[in-house]
């Protein structure tokens, strides 16, 4: 598939496919013409891409990190890389789930707050 179809399908700009070549991330055949080139399974693999700077994984990180995507073997300091990624992401969800938790305090809080007060308004316009 050509490159305009690889950004709709996977959801991400032209300029983002061309961001993960220059990483090295993406190595599309050419065409004879010099068009890009890309299999059906890189729609996959350009949404893990997403999904893993959404984390918060580097560049650098996910370059590493392709072989194991690639082959489903990892390396003892792949591994290290994915422990310590998780252990970041764990920590940040535990993190977010704590302030979702507060959140949902201060929205209750305010919806019993309101309730009092259309209560009371209305007790004193009876």
């Amino acid at each position: 598939m050509k490159i305009g179809e690889l950004a709709q399908r996977a959801g991400v700009s032209v300029r983002a496919l061309r961001y993960y070549e220059e990483q090295g991330l993406l190595s599309p055949e050419r065409t004879p013409s010099g068009q890009r080139r890309y299999t059906e399974g890189t729609v996959e693999v350009v949404r893990l891409f997403q999904q893993f700077y959404a984390a918060g994984l580097s560049s650098r990180a996910i370059a590493a990190l392709l072989p194991c995507v690639n082959n489903g073997r990892t390396t003892a300091t792949q591994r290290q890389m994915l422990r310590t990624e998780r252990d970041r992401l764990a920590a940040k969800v535990e993190e977010m789930t704590h302030t979702l938790g507060r959140l949902d305090e201060l929205i209750t809080a305010g919806d019993s707050r309101g309730a009092a007060e259309r209560s009371h308004a209305s007790s004193i316009a009876s």
